[in-house]
């Protein structure tokens, strides 16, 4: 059989969506694949057996990678997994899913992490290469598999790369990399904040001369991890940027990139995180090659993806907006920034990170409704600072929220945890956040946005 990964002998740890893709592109470009799945019953199964892929599913074993050329593990497999540690043992190399798009891609591609603003910064690089004139997309973490992408034929690409993802690779590449921001985050998964950072770091690491890194300004750990790039490095920041930086003046995005001074045009939406992605994004853009005018209209064509900070509803004077993906400490706080009287729905599962740092939140609150496993804990934080109230539910959330509500207050769902204690995702919970807001609008006047 012809294909990449002809005569290779390929293992997929995990069966979700990047599992399922890395399975079915494998064994369409000629490699033998087997399946590992802890699941008993897992979605896609069949499918995947009736092309002739083995579904080894309700638990790792030894056995399970016998034999094999390389180990791919899905983002979903923690890197503490025994079945990792039975691979290193026997010398199987172990891949993440972006080898796999690294290896079927010839063309140019940006690379995107960060503990935030990895989807928004995404997206925008992605709308700057087509208006550039470009066929490309944004695919990787954000929902749309490199390997996929690399596959259709495009002239470039901008991947969204997770720690889970990085610290895996061994092939990853880009033509620009970008690290918009570290925090704490996923310390369930890596272990520590140093092998956190550690994993984000790796963004960079096969760049070379040619290549470019971009780096935050702003952000002292994130800037201290970019130093560390082996290429160029070029700098954003949220404020005026200095020579060969991009910055923002005035609520505008400005490059000093290329010995001028041009500015790049106003983001679409004025929270402090999408300035800060349209920054980074501008910078990477130009970075890549793209003419000032394209990354201006990208910047202009872009607004928030869902779930991002925008008003869902309003009830009488109180507005509720949606950050059901401010998923850790810094996304909350940034949805915070600049923000007075808002009524703060937080809470869900903390995945072991200290909570503590969202307190500095309370100048601009209003009052805190906690949510989910770590309500107790977001409770002790704020009681005796601001009123705190209990829900058992997003639903009971919504109306307790503004119950607490002063006039032309701001009820914000941002909170600063994962969502599968309640949810299947921060997508659901957003949504029914939504729905519960625009629900109680309908009761008390005021509508929809």
């Amino acid at each position: 059989m012809s294909g990449a990964f002809a005569g290779e002998r390929f293992v997929v740890l995990g069966l979700g969506i990047a599992g399922r893709a890395a399975a079915r592109i494998l064994a369409d470009e000629g490699a033998a694949v087997r399946v590992s799945e802890e699941r008993p019953d897992p979605e896609g199964a069949d499918e995947l057996r009736a092309l002739g892929i083995e579904v080894l599913a309700g638990g790792h074993h030894p056995s399970h990678i016998e034999g094999a050329t390389a180990v791919l593990a899905s983002p979903g497999v923690p890197e503490s997994a025994p079945v990792l540690s039975w691979a290193i043992e026997r010398g199987i190399e172990v891949w993440s899913e972006l080898d796999l798009g690294a290896r079927l891609f010839d063309g140019p591609y940006v690379a995107i992490t960060g503990t935030n603003g990895k989807s928004t910064a995404t997206e925008l690089v992605a709308e700057m290469m087509r208006a550039g004139g470009l066929d490309a997309v944004a695919c990787g973490n954000i929902g749309y598999p490199f390997s996929t992408a690399a596959r259709e034929g495009h002239e470039a690409l901008a991947v969204e790369a997770s720690s889970f993802q990085l610290r895996f690779h061994h092939r990853v590449r880009p033509a620009v990399s970008v690290l918009l921001n570290v925090a704490a985050d996923h310390l369930d998964w890596h272990g520590s904040l140093e092998a956190y950072a550690g994993a984000k770091a790796r963004v960079y690491e096969l760049q070379g001369e040619g290549d470019v890194h971009v780096g935050n300004a702003d952000d002292p750990a994130a800037a201290a991890i970019s130093q560390g790039a082996p290429c160029e490095r070029v700098w954003f920041r949220r404020d005026r940027p200095g020579t060969g930086e991009v910055g923002i003046e005035n609520g505008q995005v400005v490059s000093r990139m290329r010995g001028e001074t041009v500015g790049l045009g106003r983001p679409a939406h004025d929270s402090a995180g999408f300035i800060a992605d349209a920054a980074a994004a501008a910078a990477a853009g130009l970075a890549f090659g793209l003419p000032n005018q394209a990354v201006a209209e990208g910047i202009r064509a872009m607004v928030p993806l869902p779930h991002r900070g925008e008003q869902v509803a309003q009830a009488g004077t109180v507005r509720f907006l949606d950050d059901s993906k401010a998923t850790n400490v810094h996304a909350a706080l940034h949805a915070l920034e600049g923000k007075r009287d808002v009524i703060l729905i937080a809470g869900g599962l903390s995945k072991g990170v200290d909570l503590s740092p969202l307190a500095a939140a309370t100048p601009s609150l209003a009052g805190v409704v906690a949510i989910g496993e770590a309500a107790s804990e977001i409770a002790s934080l704020f009681e005796g600072r601001v009123p705190v109230r209990k829900a058992g539910s997003i639903e009971e959330a919504v109306r307790t929220a503004f119950a607490l509500a002063p006039e032309d207050a701001i009820v914000l769902l941002a909170p600063a945890c994962a969502s599968w204690d309640m949810f299947r995702d921060y997508v659901e919970r957003g949504d029914r956040f939504a729905a519960a807001a625009r629900e109680l609008a309908e009761e008390v006047g005021g509508g929809q946005p």
